[in-house]
């Protein structure tokens, strides 16, 4: 009944589940209304003594925990003892359902599978990466005789040297604008190049050498492309010494001119090395990683290091319960940070964590080349991690008193609007428009960490019904359609935490729930009204609590008026901290409704007519664009012009002709 897993580990079955993924659904169905306990133990009968991953699932098929072991039948067996575990094994054990299983070759394979699974189903009781999101890098681009020089984000899949990792686009955009003053590297796209007649302003003001109109011939670029490849490449102290010297032969030879400009790009590299803090002389490639703990929190900070320079640092904070020591996060985060990231030659950590031999021999497996992981006991490398934990230590402080002044403005929340308890799930929506057009309803979350972007949403208004400008329509349409899709993902509303007994789930859980504990209206009473109507409609007017925030007076701020169901209108003191915080929430929902408002008019302005024809694609639009010069050549054209394109048919005349004279 095993089955083996797949070489390639990452593939699924068409269940959607893990290749070689074995699920026994007569063991769980013969269990059904037994113990988590029992259940596993049922499972362990099955299972081999062999390498790989395991999933617990509730009842509701919801992945509770993803694990590797070296002997599943040992690793599983020890979940139906029963004793020794920690309050979250417990519950853990007490919530599975069932089980599922991949057998693995090797344990390493294992490790590599565990980490693929926990980025994909994020198991609450896993140790989770919160920022998963790929970094930038800098690109020489290859392929032609004039490389440029670009910021990259994604798959390195174009021409040419990448240089990296960056923390931030920002770092990379520093960069890049010193680099260009440096080097006098395009930073244009080969379609600008190759239609520039004369140099732009880049080679005016001594950004580009401009080769694209042969201010520079082919041989020079290329000695500019060397001497930037070497400086990224770590050999900065090479170029400078030769820039150095070209400098002092262009002043014995009275060329002050072209002295002064190796002045400036010798200054243009110093700016570059004064902007990357630290660089140590004995790390020439490594990632710098160190972890600190406090307040039931855990905060990761890495240091990116590469051909001896410094590319800058960034914080983490990995969802992860407070029971878990640091070295575990500081080990399960590494698996998954790496798993689709490029790694480099050396890891340095605070923390030696438990499976270092198999974490290595994984990195190493991926990476198709050795890769050390260690814990610096001396020297310069332990006086680096000193210096990344203090920056740990700092930012999880930074968090920790953000977290703390958001808690206390939810607690004041709850406290003014009778609220049974803090909200974790705040949902605002505001509508707009210009004069009905490219209407656009947005909403925005927010909870105990602040704004929760990713779970922003826009809602393009689609009803004909709703006549131009009709906000209390776009209202209702927005309500609808936001909460009949909760409905159909997520069923109606659990009962609040608040009424509920066994409040440790609350506190476990990091995640915010599916359903807003509060909605703010932009908007008084007839925003309100409408919200309500469709919430009755869908039967969970008593599930959600609304609040329409109005204008005050001449609309200024700080005059806001209130409307909750069932009170009477009601104001805050203009100095008030809640009044403030449902200022800014509301602030960020109209900042968030105008751009996606000017993102869509943007896109309609520059809509070209004929996409709007069907039948019409590519070709045939390029044909006609090319024959008439302009779309709106095209709607005045006569149906036998229109014939004589070449691939225009008389059926697709006929349509394009009709779509543009209303002839149908």
């Amino acid at each position: 009944m095993v089955e083996n897993a797949d070489a390639d580990l990452s593939g699924t079955d068409p269940s959607g589940r893990p290749a070689g993924a074995v699920q026994w659904d007569g063991v769980s169905a013969s269990l059904t209304g037994k113990s988590g306990a029992q259940i596993i133990q049922a499972f362990v009968k099955h299972l081999p003594n062999a390498p790989g991953v395991y999933r617990m699932m509730n009842a509701d098929g919801d992945v509770l925990y993803v694990g590797k072991a070296r002997s599943l039948k040992k690793r599983v067996s020890n979940y139906a003892q029963g004793r020794g575990h920690s309050n979250r094994i417990i519950r853990m054990i007490r919530e599975t359902s069932t089980m599922e299983f991949v057998v693995t070759r090797t344990e390493t394979e294992a490790l590599l599978l565990e980490a693929n699974l926990i980025k994909r189903f994020r198991p609450r009781f896993n140790v989770l990466m919160r920022d998963d999101k790929s970094f930038p890098y800098i690109l020489l681009s290859g392929g032609h005789s004039a490389p440029g020089i670009f910021k990259h984000r994604g798959a390195q899949s174009r021409k040419g040297h990448y240089f990296g990792p960056f923390a931030s686009a920002g770092a990379v955009g520093r960069t890049i604008n010193s680099l260009q003053r440096a080097f006098l590297l395009r930073t244009c796209t080969d379609s600008v190049y190759d239609g520039r007649t004369r140099p732009c302003l880049l080679h005016q003001i001594k950004r580009c050498s401009a080769p694209c109109t042969g201010e520079i011939d082919e041989e020079g670029y290329a000695e500019l492309v060397r001497e930037a490849t070497d400086f990224l490449s770590g050999r900065s102290q090479k170029v400078k010494a030769e820039m150095s010297k070209a400098m002092q032969r262009a002043s014995d030879e009275l060329d002050f001119e072209r002295a002064a400009m190796f002045r400036d790009r010798l200054a243009a590299l110093s700016h570059v090395q004064s902007h990357q803090g630290i660089n140590p002389h004995t790390v020439e490639e490594a990632d710098v990683f160190a972890i600190h703990q406090e307040g039931g929190q855990s905060c990761i900070e890495v240091f990116f290091f590469r051909t001896g320079q410094n590319w800058g640092n960034r914080s983490y904070f990995p969802k992860a319960d407070p029971s878990f020591e640091p070295a575990e996060v500081l080990g399960a985060f590494l698996a998954q940070f790496y798993d689709d990231k490029p790694c480099p030659r050396s890891i340095l950590i605070s923390h030696a964590i438990e499976e270092q031999t198999l974490l290595v021999d994984a990195l190493s497996v991926r990476a198709g080349r050795k890769v050390s992981v260690n814990v610096p006991q001396r020297g310069e490398k332990r006086d680096l991690i000193e210096h990344v934990s203090q920056n740990a230590r700092e930012a999880l402080g930074r968090r920790l008193a953000e977290s703390s002044s958001q808690a206390r403005l939810l607690k004041g929340l709850a406290d003014t609007f009778g609220l049974q308890k803090p909200p974790r799930r705040i949902e605002v929506f505001d509508n707009s428009h210009i004069m009905g057009t490219n209407a656009v309803g947005a909403m925005i979350v927010a909870g105990p960490d602040g704004f929760v972007k990713n779970q922003y949403r826009k809602f393009n208004i689609r009803s004909e019904d709703i006549s131009p400008g009709d906000d209390l329509g776009m209202m209702r349409e927005v309500m609808q359609r936001r909460f009949s899709r909760l409905l159909k993902e997520h069923g109606k509303p659990l009962p609040s935490v608040a009424e509920q007994t066994d409040t440790e789930a609350d506190e476990f859980s990091h995640d915010l729930p599916a359903w807003p504990d509060l909605l703010l209206i932009d908007g008084g009473k007839g925003q309100q009204k409408a919200v309500l109507e469709v919430l009755q409609s869908l039967d969970i007017a008593d599930d959600v609590r609304t609040i329409g925030v109005a204008k005050g007076v001449d609309r200024d701020a700080g005059r806001e008026r209130f409307f909750i169901p069932g009170q009477q209108p009601f104001t805050l003191p203009v100095r008030d901290p809640v009044l403030y915080f449902v200022q800014r929430l509301r602030d960020e929902a109209h900042r968030f409704a105008i751009g996606s408002h000017r993102a869509r008019r943007k896109k309609d302005m520059i809509k070209n007519p004929l996409d709007e024809i069907d039948g019409i694609g590519p070709s045939r639009k390029r044909a006609l664009l090319h024959h008439f010069g302009t779309a709106k050549a095209v709607s005045r054209a006569a149906f036998e012009d229109l014939m004589a394109v070449e691939g225009i048919s008389e059926s697709i005349a006929r349509l394009v002709y009709d779509h543009f004279h209303d002839n149908v």
